[in-house]
């Protein structure tokens, strides 16, 4: 009777494991990490919209990353935004004015960031910029979601 009172444990055992690996193997295949990948041609707009998603939502939790293409002589206004967002510059000259001085629109007080350059944009950090004499191209990358908030006019 032990006999098979332990031939009975083994094979509850041996079950067991059978079913906990494959419930295992199954989780595996599901955490299976989702990759993201774009050509050059799939990050730009055919109905000349500036801004192009390549992952993500900012308008929703979790992290998001977007391309801002602005067309010679397109700045925007002073603003905030309420995240942190983190910004490099792909192509051309992009012009921007940071901190407290960012206030008041004056293009003239921009400052130039060449291709390659990087911009730290702090939540609460007023702020505006854009393109001058080139089309300026940025990839922005932050987590959503997030809030943009317009600067009165002085």
């Amino acid at each position: 009777m032990n006999t098979d009172l332990r031939r009975v444990r083994w094979l509850l055992c041996g079950v067991s494991v059978y079913v906990l690996s494959a419930a295992a193997y199954g989780q595996d295949r599901a955490a299976i990490p989702t990759f993201v990948s774009r050509q050059p041609e799939e990050l730009k707009s055919a109905d000349g919209v500036t801004a192009v998603v390549i992952m993500g939502d900012p308008s929703k939790p979790g992290m998001y990353v977007v391309q801002n293409t602005f067309a010679p002589g397109r700045t925007s206004r002073p603003h905030f935004h309420d995240q942190d967002r983190y910004i490099t510059v792909i192509k051309g000259t992009w012009w921007v004015s940071l901190g407290p001085e960012a206030d008041v629109y004056n293009p003239s007080k921009m400052v130039a960031m060449k291709a390659g350059s990087f911009v730290f944009h702090p939540a609460g950090g007023h702020h505006y910029d854009g393109a001058k004499d080139e089309e300026a191209v940025v990839r922005i990358m932050g987590m959503g979601p997030v809030k943009t908030t317009q600067l009165e006019a002085r």
